[in-house]
């Protein structure tokens, strides 16, 4: 699971201020998207449903930052953090596609009705 992973990388940093300070806000929105995601799937509405999604696209947008952050600082080697960062650009995809087509579902309802 990619929240558990990303928590184990953020205990892998660094305890020096800026160590602490990365690992807090990549632990923030690192661990968010599944349970946005789980959100999503018990979503009353479209519209909920749409919502949830993008706030778990967004969290996983600023954990692929941090983690390119963490790269750009040296805080930890490319071993450790390019597995994760690859798989946060396909949660990221995989959730942007959702909402696409989450989207041209709704367009096709409106313009049935």
């Amino acid at each position: 699971m990619f929240g558990v992973q990303v928590g184990k990388l953020a205990d892998a940093l660094p305890d020096t201020r800026l160590g602490r300070h990365v690992a807090g806000q990549l632990i923030r929105c690192g661990t968010s998207p599944a349970p946005n995601y789980a959100e999503a799937c018990a979503a009353e509405s479209r519209a909920d449903f749409l919502h949830k999604l993008g706030i778990g696209l967004k969290e996983l947008r600023e954990t692929n930052l941090w983690l390119r952050y963490i790269l750009k600082a040296e805080l930890l080697g490319p071993a450790m953090v390019a597995p994760l960062l690859n798989e946060g650009r396909q949660l990221a995809n995989i959730l942007g596609q959702s909402i696409v087509t989450a989207k041209a579902g709704r367009a096709s309802a409106r313009s049935r009705t």
